[in-house]
């Protein structure tokens, strides 16, 4: 039958661009009184200013999933604000093309504390007060790429995983308490991820070529995917490209084959990016 999410409150972390943006706008929409969190006030406050106009409810918590605090603070005042939350969607991260075997191991671990860690600061709290209450769903926002490691965006590719395996985890040991865990694995998407990953790269951002369209997807499409899931209640992984889930299926039954694609693809691109 489903869930009626009228009246559930969600929170969503990374809320103030992308794809947080698109799922709490859509989240609005679909009637859930919605938390926007992310370190950029002002662009939360547009986001907040697009739910109401539209006869939603939101409210803006500022802070930074690398803060403990500011997690906690995200959940209680979402709580104060709406009632007990029945959605959390761990949205934050960033990315950086680097070379793994170069990369500087301090914005490795960098990377892991927004991408992975910062999943689980929310998470985890949002987790044990759900499972108190019997009812809730905790989505984390992980990539297709968590299922495969790529040139110069190794670090990226394992916070992904990270994700995805304590996600699925989670999932079964949740289960019998009554909260849902889902994890959501886009391709590329239009977002301002290509943008912030070319200011974090030394040689900018040019291997992930963000004008292949047939790869890319509107932030909009990953957003009613999440809400989709949300209404079904069910935890279970979220694909928004079958050819992708289906061709990384078979990458982790081939290596050899999957290797051999890498390697022609790797250097295609290091020839156009010369």
């Amino acid at each position: 039958m489903g869930v009626d999410l009228t009246g559930k409150p969600i929170a969503i972390t990374g809320a103030s661009s992308g794809i947080g943006a698109a799922t709490a706008l859509a989240c609005a929409r679909a009637g859930m009184p919605v938390a926007l969190f992310a370190r950029r006030e002002e662009k939360l406050a547009e986001v907040r200013g697009r739910i109401e106009s539209a006869g939603g409810r939101a409210v803006i918590v500022a802070g930074s999933v690398d803060d403990d605090a500011d997690c906690r603070r995200l959940l209680d005042e979402a709580e104060a604000a709406f009632g007990p939350l029945y959605a959390v969607v761990a949205n934050a991260g960033y990315g950086s093309e680097q070379p793994a075997w170069s990369m500087p191991v301090d914005e490795i671990r960098a990377m892991f504390e927004t991408n992975f860690y910062g999943s689980l600061r929310v998470i985890q709290p949002a987790a044990e007060r759900m499972a108190g209450r019997g009812a809730g769903h905790l989505v984390f926002v992980s990539s297709c790429l968590s299922k495969i490691g790529i040139p110069h965006y190794a670090a990226y590719c394992a916070t992904k995983a990270a994700q995805d395996h304590f996600a699925r985890a989670m999932r079964h040991e949740l289960r019998g308490r009554g909260v849902a865990v889902s994890s959501v694995h886009p391709i590329g998407t239009k977002t301002e991820f290509f943008d912030t990953a070319a200011e974090r790269s030394p040689s900018g951002a040019t291997l992930l070529d963000k004008g292949t369209e047939r790869f890319m997807q509107p932030a909009s499409k990953v957003a009613d995917a999440i809400v989709r899931r949300l209404r079904s209640g069910r935890g279970a992984e979220v694909w928004t490209s079958a050819p992708t889930r289906a061709a990384l299926g078979l990458a982790a039954i081939m290596p050899g084959l999957t290797d051999a694609v890498l390697r022609r693809m790797y250097d295609r691109r290091l020839r156009a990016k010369d």
